[in-house]
């Protein structure tokens, strides 16, 4: 029986990652959480060193994915010592207890290791980060990779799924902006979206199948190590994600672009991530932007906005 630990099962990746997994019917999932625990998903907090040994210990898993992390831009910026304790530290406490029962350790970083300057951004290429979410993250990279040789760290760029919140997603925060817009009454306002910035949306059932196929290979003997990458191939600037999500629910949104970058927290202008060195293992899924998003729109509990079907 192989298993499988999965670190933070309760967000958006984490969730997706669990779904893939159950498919598996000879391997065993064991998932943890912070704040949302419960029946299926054991109790962690990552920043309890003597939990987390406590925790490998018991279960004794063949593989970790650790998609638990602060990533949030202005919180890094703001709590530094946050996002060092949750992008850093618990990495090397998880990479140490998992290095003793000989585990394979999955980290999940980001596109923000990158100034966004030059791109597409090659697996090797020189990190430089803009903001402390970059930054932390970098060093959670270089934290599993001097702590255990049997580790492989996964950067991501822009996520988006099934989702518990609309929050829960920078693609999906943008619909209530978007409905607002939309409104009948006179006091309805255009949404202004930012028109700078130029991201990859991918689908987070298919970076869990992406995992999945990555653990596959560790199962089979054939661990990959080091750093490798993966993206959806579609870029839009969060006005165009906008413009397609209004379609997606039938809004007739007004939507002002902003051609200037606007937040506080500096961010990178194109940070395309190169995929090659998985597609080269035959790894790989990309759902095309337009059908992923109405499974997402489709599926989200709450009421539609402004009666959008």
């Amino acid at each position: 029986m192989f298993k499988v630990a999965v670190i933070g099962a309760s967000g958006l990746l984490g969730r997706a990652l669990v779904d893939e997994l159950a498919q598996q019917t000879d391997w065993q999932v064991v998932s943890t959480a912070f704040r949302r625990a419960g029946q299926h998903r054991v109790a962690l907090d990552i920043r309890d060193e003597q939990a987390v040994r406590q925790f490998i210990e018991r279960e004794a898993p063949d593989a970790l994915v650790i998609a638990a992390a602060e990533r949030r831009p202005d919180v890094c910026e703001h709590d530094p010592a946050l996002a060092r304790a949750l992008n850093v530290d618990a990495i090397c406490t998880l990479a140490t207890s998992a290095r003793l029962r000989g585990a394979w350790v999955l980290s999940i970083s980001t596109d923000y290791v990158f100034d966004g300057t030059h791109p597409p951004y090659r697996y090797d290429a020189q990190p430089s980060p803009l903001n402390a979410y970059g930054r932390s993250k970098l060093e959670g990279e270089r934290a599993l990779t001097e702590t255990t040789e049997l580790g492989c760290v996964l950067r991501l760029p822009l996520l988006y799924g099934p989702t518990v919140d609309w929050a829960e997603s920078a693609v999906t925060s943008l619909v209530p902006a978007i409905a607002a817009s939309a409104g009948d009454s006179q006091d309805a306002k255009a949404a202004v979206m930012d028109a700078w910035a130029i991201r990859y949306p991918t689908f987070t059932p298919d970076v869990a199948f992406v995992i999945r196929q990555m653990l596959e290979r560790h199962a089979r003997g054939e661990a990959i190590r080091g750093i490798v990458q993966w993206s959806g191939d579609e870029p839009m600037t969060k006005h165009e994600i906008a413009i397609r999500l209004a379609e997606a629910l039938q809004l007739e949104a007004r939507l002002t672009p902003q051609h200037t970058p606007t937040d506080a927290t500096p961010r990178p202008h194109n940070c395309h991530l190169d995929s090659d060195r998985l597609e080269a293992l035959g790894i790989g899924r990309r759902t095309p932007f337009d059908t992923a998003i109405r499974q997402v729109l489709t599926k989200f509990p709450w009421p539609r906005c402004n009666g959008a079907t």
